[in-house]
């Protein structure tokens, strides 16, 4: 697959498409699942008119999400606490310049993205929709680091 083409398929699979019933009908859950899951940081749907909207990419970590809660029998902390162990600024090899001010290094108890949506656009130019870490969690490798240099 040509590059273009890759980047095509990655953005497709980050548009927001699925509104709220079709997600949870999907995966095998209720739409009162699902919010619990966004009121817990675990998820940060894209917001039209009032209404949540899903991409390919959520649905894909969702899946995760059910999995870990009724087949491994790990809890909703049980999860945070997970994504606690690959912080945002390991992944993007942030200064300590950066880190000092970051309110995600600051409450290390909540994803970046629960933080705020565009937390990290002042420096990368992305939203959480489009930041490694972000993405990264639907993935089964963890991103690698970048040399430090």
């Amino acid at each position: 697959m040509k590059t273009t083409e890759k980047a095509k398929e990655i953005g497709k699979e980050a548009m927001a498409l699925y509104p709220i019933g079709i997600v949870a009908e999907l995966i095998g859950i209720t739409d009162q699942t699902l919010r619990l899951y966004e009121k817990h940081g675990l998820i940060k749907p894209a917001r039209r008119n009032k209404n949540r909207y899903y991409s390919e990419n959520d649905v894909k970590w969702l899946t995760c999400v059910r999995d870990l809660i009724h087949r491994k029998k790990i809890s909703i902390e049980g999860i945070k606490k997970l994504l606690e162990y690959a912080p945002c600024w390991e992944i993007t090899d942030c200064s300590q310049d950066k880190r000092a001010v970051c309110s995600a290094y600051i409450d290390k108890g909540k994803p970046c993205w629960e933080m705020n949506k565009t937390i990290c656009k002042r420096e990368s130019g992305k939203v959480c929709d489009e930041c490694v870490v972000y993405l990264a969690r639907n993935s089964k490798t963890k991103p690698e680091k970048r040399p430090k240099g």
